[in-house]
């Protein structure tokens, strides 16, 4: 009798905690994430595919990947002309975000350059730093 009631103990204790385990959660987003959503996400959508003919991908593309000054300035100043990306002319107008702090631009700029099927460098801080500055 002992050992049934044993058993019940260890089935009991085994059930309840099984069920106040909490769901796996989803971890939260990385302030470069976070940037990107307030900030960019409009235009450039949830996966970084763009407005076809009027904001461009991010997924992909030499400007995303390619050379880090010219990214950093697209955001410090904006871009006012159409631009050209794998064949497709992209027109709409691009507002500097310069008001974001250089943290704020190295995470959001390292956080495009390592998703949507990119694989670049991080940015830092003081790369933006050193473009701000015209360095």
């Amino acid at each position: 009798m002992r050992i049934v009631f044993a058993l019940g103990l260890c089935l009991l204790t085994l059930t309840g905690s099984a069920q106040t385990k909490k769901p796996a959660s989803k971890s939260a987003p990385g302030p470069g994430q976070q940037i990107y959503e307030q900030y960019c996400l409009t235009c450039h959508q949830v996966d970084g595919s763009g407005v076809p003919n009027l904001n461009p991908p991010l997924k992909q593309t030499d400007w995303v990947q390619g050379d880090k000054t010219r990214l950093i300035n697209v955001i410090l100043k904006g871009l006012q002309e159409p631009i050209e990306i794998n064949g497709e002319t992209f027109d709409n107008v691009m507002p500097a975000h310069d008001f974001l702090s250089d943290k704020e631009i190295a995470d959001v700029l390292t956080f495009v350059r390592s998703n949507f099927g990119n694989k670049a460098d991080a940015i830092t801080a003081e790369e933006v730093k050193k473009v701000r500055a015209g360095k």
